[in-house]
């Protein structure tokens, strides 16, 4: 890959410049839960009822009586390009990892909720019939796709693989998972009715870009003189790095639970980045004290797409990959609990009276209430 001309490298990029616009999505996803509130008058014939505050959140919830259900579907987006693009150059297939970040998109976002995840669903739509051809990569995806499974202790319960030639591009493949989940007892769930002044927030470590920003981490493969190949550390090249498996957290919310802990609120930091940390529509203060260390691949792609630390934080994870508010004196064992899970943990900041508002005072960012505009 040739080197970029210098004129070009110096010129900031951001993630609508790399194809995503969430000033053109986000009021698509504003009318579509619009239309889909109204539906909910159809659950009172089976005899159940919606939990109206979970609309707008990370996964949908329904009161059945004894327990709630909660239910997600997520997609992966464009990392398994990574993955194809690394194969050509490695030989490696990667897709073992791809098949977790699949499932942590969906898990991760059924957590937020209160839910210990119970059935997962596979959907993997192949641009052509050959793909599934190819028995060392649909191995790794089949194995990794048990081990994620595994680990968060869900029943893969089946799937869809149609081959869908003429809407997905030839030689690739589109994955996405729903995962279905109880809150038992009810008390767990977990909508941010109790947030309040006073809560600490802890935030739980990344390993890496997981599986979002990934248009903008792509794009910037056009600046790199040696592409997905490039040194970010000595001898971790760039496309590596940006494959790191998403990390999946329902160990640490389900070791809460067994620790007494209830959440009182929780965000996964996927798109948006931190501005996530704003999604309870309640008019709170989040003040941030203390960051986590941020990852090489972040601290190279914010270098390389020459973004200040506004535009990094309010587009990736850049350490954080979820967010636990939990009651004050709750904050130290919630971090000793995910450590013993193998999850870095940081008490991060608390909630403070005020307008809504993120404060990051080690870096002097603030995010106003207009920064995320979700419902």
């Amino acid at each position: 890959m040739k080197p970029v001309a210098p004129h070009q490298q110096s010129a900031s990029l951001s993630y609508e410049q790399a194809g995503v616009n969430y000033d053109l999505i986000d009021p698509l996803k504003v009318a579509a839960q619009r239309a889909a509130a109204a539906t909910a008058i159809h659950l009172t014939s089976h005899g159940f009822t919606e939990v109206a505050a979970s609309r707008g959140e990370s996964a949908y919830v329904v009161d059945v009586g004894p327990f709630y259900i909660a239910s997600i579907v997520e997609c992966l987006g464009s990392k398994a390009l990574v993955a194809d693009e690394m194969r050509a150059l490695t030989g490696k297939t990667y897709y073992d990892g791809i098949a977790q970040d699949t499932i942590a998109m969906a898990i991760n976002d059924l957590i937020t909720v209160g839910a210990t995840p119970l059935v997962v669903q596979a959907y993997w739509a192949a641009g052509g019939s050959e793909w599934f051809a190819d028995a060392q990569r649909a191995n790794a995806l089949v194995e990794g796709w048990k081990r994620a499974c595994d680990v968060c202790g869900v029943a893969w319960g089946g799937g869809e693989t149609p081959a869908l030639a003429g809407i997905v591009a030839d030689g690739r493949i589109d994955l996405a998972a729903s995962c279905t989940g109880l809150i038992n007892p009810k008390e767990r769930l977990s909508v941010g009715d109790k947030l309040a002044p006073g809560d600490a927030i802890v935030l739980l470590a990344s390993s890496g870009i997981h599986a979002n920003g990934l248009s903008l981490a792509r794009k910037l493969v056009e600046r790199l003189p040696q592409g997905y190949l490039t040194p970010v550390l000595p001898g971790l090249s760039y496309g590596d790095a940006l494959l790191a498996p998403t990390l999946l957290y329902s160990p640490v919310t389900e070791a809460l639970h067994e620790a007494g802990i209830t959440p009182h609120y929780c965000a996964n930091i996927t798109g948006h980045g931190w501005r996530k940390l704003l999604r309870h529509p309640a008019a709170h203060t989040y003040r941030i004290h203390s960051v986590p260390e941020v990852t090489p691949v972040m601290k190279f792609i914010q270098q390389h797409a020459q973004q200040n630390d506004r535009e990094a934080y309010s587009t990736l994870n850049m350490g954080a990959g979820f967010a636990l508010f939990v009651a004050a004196e709750d904050a130290q064992r919630t971090v000793e609990v995910a450590h013993a899970q193998g999850i870095e943990a940081l008490i991060a900041g608390q909630i403070e009276s005020g307008t809504k508002r993120l404060v990051i005072e080690p870096l002097g960012i603030e995010f106003g209430d207009d920064a995320l505009q979700l419902r």
